[in-house]
């Protein structure tokens, strides 16, 4: 096959073009190797129990509940999963290199079989000394174009990188290897790609306009014409075994994919009428590549009377007259089969199926193939017809193309390094959605999340407000303002929130995962494990729903339920180390704590204490956690993640300058450790907060800015200094209700009932209709009852 493919060119000319792209492409994408996941990466990747251990290979054919933790996302899909299992095996965890390394020596191996593709197509049409450098300007604008670099950086796009590729594939099969071509094996690709992707399907129509125009030598308008039927016939029949296959293979994904997948999309019409004015935006934006984000707020489209509607059919009907035209003559035909290639890869996007979003960039990845060949033989024929009219002597007329080929492609090139930079981080990628899509919620929640992760509450709680009032019951909205309020220390609007995620969406596992978790820390147990186990039968390859559900368990004491959650875990991922520590606890009948306690005790090291630093620390037992990290960092000094978690537990103790002289420690050792510069901002943040408090209360102590005071130590669990904050108000003001009332609360934090229903008493005796000492009141009086009994 190789003598087929090499046929007509200079051997050497294409190995030396072959490198040149090849070291073009790596240096422009040379700043994406490190870029992190986003969007259904959570779900796909990270959360997915099932790709960190390569032996499940065989298990992502079975069937599409192993693609991802989300039963609404599960399409069968099993060589992305494959090659993501590679990946991970590679790299020993989630190292980004290995997974963008993959997908980009594929982009890269799909540009190298394009070329030959696209040369062959060109030679056909008509056959001349500027095809290669035709061809090859093809390949380099296709792999150096910034709408692609989202299907580069975006690990999970690999499937339409994979099904393109194989697609690609199973036509230089076809065309170059005769052997392939009488046995049908450039099927096989085919298939492989639909294993990617259902778009391959697409590979029939292809080849049969190819071979229409290219083999047989018909134009588009000789189909409907009774004397070419004949001919026509000859088209269909050699065509005939692809389309059976691709039906059969369709029908065969349709069938592996579970009937909770969901297209995301809520009206067939509307997003089918919206459609045309997209395609017009995807071909626009191959010229123009302005404005590209990640995620748009393009909304579908109400009505066919829209202005946009008749635009994207009057777009449509004047590609297609081109592509009919174009078709006449052998010389143009390459044009109309990269017209005709567009639109039939938009079909399976920009159709009947309706998806969440009305567009995405990653969608044109494969349209893309079509098009450049079709504008790139547009201007060939172009510059070649023109070359007579040029009369500049002192420079070669090639020269000139040359040149500005070159400033072409490096323009887009940069582009291409812009968006790599763009899509770096959550934070990076996220803000330029917020700037270029300011009207989608998604993305400001998402830029929300990026916030909230470096500890800036404030702009996080702007953001999730914002996008509620644009998508006020979207579920992952009020999963993270439950998130944020539980962390600023509101856990009654937190459970308010995360009750609002479950009833808006009761089928999406993560409501009833983060609702669980929220309760399991606060140690009601008969409450979070019910949640925990939804969130488990609802997405079992959630690694994270898994762990919460083994975790309430052992501290709950359910031995039996413990070692079948753990032996299930370990079934799916044998070496787990987490749940075989919760398998042996089950055994024991003790919990991971002290299992991990005993080990150590057997052969001490410092991340044995480390990991016991972190059980403490779920299991809300800080003095402990305290203790193990600081027997971690004796026996090395230079552990920061150590030194991090003493500093958090020590400002969950309210003892914020230990736990600033911790993450002062973490971060002298690790410069870059931003987890430990969020910890220390915030211990700094509380303790700054309650200095300004205390230094008001000396300057002004008035009875109202002691109450402030006394609420501050309150939420920060400082609840002694709050009942002394209180008496202090009540010492100015007598008849304080609101002093008495959150005195009483004090005392029942600290199960002092017999002081907390006094001082409730009080409080309703003063303001009889107190509502917040009423029902610290029937707490305190509830929880003496139970002690009498």
């Amino acid at each position: 096959m190789i003598k087929q493919l090499l046929e007509g060119l200079n051997k050497e000319k294409v190995l030396i073009f072959f490198a040149l792209v090849i070291a073009a492409a790596t240096l422009v994408y040379s700043n994406h190797f490190g870029n992190a996941f986003h969007f259904d990466d959570s779900h796909a990747i990270e959360n997915n129990l099932f790709i960190r251990d390569i032996s499940n290979i065989p298990m992502f054919f079975k069937d599409a509940t192993t693609f991802s933790s989300l039963p609404s996302n599960q399409s069968y899909r099993p060589v992305v999963s494959t090659s993501l299992a590679i990946d991970y095996w590679l790299g020993k965890g989630y190292d980004m290199f290995y997974f963008h390394l993959s997908a980009f020596i594929t982009f890269l191996f799909q540009g190298i079989i394009m070329f030959f593709f696209i040369f062959k197509i060109f030679n056909v049409s008509y056959k001349n000394s500027w095809n290669f450098y035709f061809a090859a300007a093809a390949v380099a604008w296709y792999l150096l174009h910034p709408a692609n670099a989202e299907t580069i950086n975006y690990i999970i796009a690999r499937s339409d990188l994979q099904s393109t590729f194989f697609i690609v594939l199973g036509f230089i099969f076809y065309i170059f290897s005769p052997l392939s071509r009488k046995y049908h094996l450039y099927l096989i690709p085919v298939f492989i790609g639909g294993l990617a992707k259902p778009t391959a399907v697409m590979f029939a129509p292809l080849l049969f306009f190819y071979i229409l125009l290219f083999e047989d030598n018909m134009s588009l308008y000789q189909i409907f014409q009774k004397k070419h039927f004949k001919q026509l016939f000859v088209v269909i029949k050699k065509t005939l075994p692809s389309f059976i296959f691709c039906v059969v293979m369709y029908k065969f994904i349709d069938h592996m994919t579970p009937p909770t997948w969901e297209s995301g999309g809520r009206s067939v019409f509307s997003y089918l009428i919206t459609q045309p004015f997209v395609i017009v935006h995807y071909f626009t934006t191959f010229f123009l590549p302005l404005g590209l984000s990640a995620d748009t707020d393009w909304e579908p489209l109400q009505k066919m009377g829209d202005i946009r509607f008749f635009m994207g059919m009057a777009f449509i009907f004047a590609m297609a007259a081109i592509a009919f035209l174009f078709s006449k003559d052998k010389r143009l035909r390459p044009v109309s089969y990269g017209i005709l290639w567009f639109f039939l890869a938009l079909v399976p996007s920009s159709s009947v199926i309706p998806f969440a979003e009305v567009l995405n960039d990653h969608r044109i990845f494969f349209p893309y193939v079509g098009l450049v060949i079709s504008v790139c033989w547009t201007i060939g024929l172009l510059l070649m017809k023109y070359k007579k009219y040029y009369t500049n002597t002192s420079v070669k007329y090639e020269m000139v193309i040359a040149i500005a080929a070159l400033v072409i492609l490096s323009g887009y090139s940069y582009g291409t390094v812009e968006r790599n930079r763009v899509w770096k981080t959550e934070e990076s990628l996220w803000k330029d959605v917020t700037i270029k899509s300011p009207k989608n919620a998604r993305g400001l929640m998402n830029y929300g999340l990026s916030r909230m992760a470096q500890g800036d509450y404030v702009e996080a709680e702007n953001c999730f407000t914002k996008a509620l009032t644009m998508w006020p019951h979207y579920s992952a909205l009020h999963i993270n303002m439950g998130v944020l309020k539980n962390a600023t220390g509101d856990k009654e609007t937190a459970e308010r929130y995360f009750k609002n995620a479950t009833e808006f969406n009761p089928g999406q596992p993560d409501s009833w995962h983060f609702y669980g978790n929220f309760l399991l820390n606060q140690k009601r147990y008969a409450e979070a494990i019910p949640m925990l186990e939804k969130s488990v039968e609802l997405a079992p390859g959630s690694l994270g729903g898994r762990q919460a559900l083994m975790r309430a368990y052992n501290d709950a004491g359910e031995w039996d339920k413990l070692n079948v959650a753990a032996q299930a875990t370990l079934d799916i991922m044998p070496g787990n180390e987490e749940a075989r520590q919760y398998l042996e606890a089950s055994k024991n009948k003790k919990g991971k704590i002290e299992l991990m306690a005993e080990e150590i005790k057997k052969a001490p090291t410092a991340e044995k204490y480390f990991d016991l630093c972190l059980l403490y620390y779920q299991a809300g037992k800080y003095e402990k956690c305290v203790e193990a990290g600081l027997e971690a960092v004796k026996l090395k000094p230079d552990y920061a993640d150590a030194y991090n978690n003493i500093c958090s537990a020590y400002s969950i103790l309210k003892q914020y300058d230990k736990a600033i002289e911790a993450c002062n420690k973490a971060i002298a050792i690790k410069p870059d450790f931003q987890l430990a510069k969020n910890n220390l901002a915030d211990a700094q943040n509380q303790r700054d907060q309650l200095v300004k408090l205390e230094e008001t209360v000396k300057k002004d102590p008035t009875p109202e800015n002691y109450l402030d005071l006394s609420l501050n130590y309150y939420n920060k669990g400082l609840y002694d200094k709050s009942v002394e904050a209180c008496k202090q108000a009540i010492k100015l003001k007598p008849n304080y209700a609101d002093a008495y009332s959150n005195m009483g609360a004090a005392y029942n934090m600290m199960k002092q009932w017999d002081k907390g229903i006094e001082a409730c008493t009080k409080a309703l005796e003063l303001q009889p209709d107190h509502k917040l000492a009423q029902g610290n009141l029937n707490w305190a009086k509830d929880e003496k009852a139970k002690l009498k009994k």
